[in-house]
């Protein structure tokens, strides 16, 4: 299972990777944080009990990395529970670097199967809820 740390100007967020489930967008993130390409970004959306976002290198939600990944929504973890990891898209296919964590399963349901999930916090939960926007991603 791979693992990786958000950092974040308030606090460290530990993920557990959905390898099976969604290997290529797995790999995707990861390659894009081996980059370097998240440091300093900012989350540029914030809507409290529904999302955090970030992963745009504009900080305003209308940039990538300059290439589209295809949709991995047939995996068993395609559920959007409090702490999920999901790339963030204007239409299916079109996702690429930008992401979101879910804030509150209540009001996410509508995008099981439509988003892909690829990995979840598993410790520093607490952190999301103390996300604003304009937060900024660390090395």
């Amino acid at each position: 299972m791979t693992t990786a740390e958000i950092v974040t100007a308030k606090g460290t967020m530990k993920v557990e990777f959905f390898d099976k489930d969604a290997p290529g967008t797995v790999k995707n993130f990861c390659d894009l944080a081996k980059k370097g390409f998240y440091d300093g970004l900012n989350f540029h959306r914030v809507i409290p009990g529904f999302v955090i976002q970030g992963g745009c290198p504009n900080g305003t939600g209308t940039g990538g990395p300059g290439y589209k990944i295809k949709c991995e929504l047939d995996g068993g973890n395609q559920f959007h529970d409090k702490g999920v990891l999901s790339m963030a898209h204007a239409g299916r296919d079109t996702g690429g670097s930008q992401f979101f964590i879910v804030i509150s399963r209540a009001q996410t349901a509508h995008l099981d199967r439509k988003h892909t999930c690829f990995g979840k916090v598993v410790d520093g939960l607490d952190i999301i809820e103390n996300i604003r926007q304009g937060i900024k991603l660390k090395k």
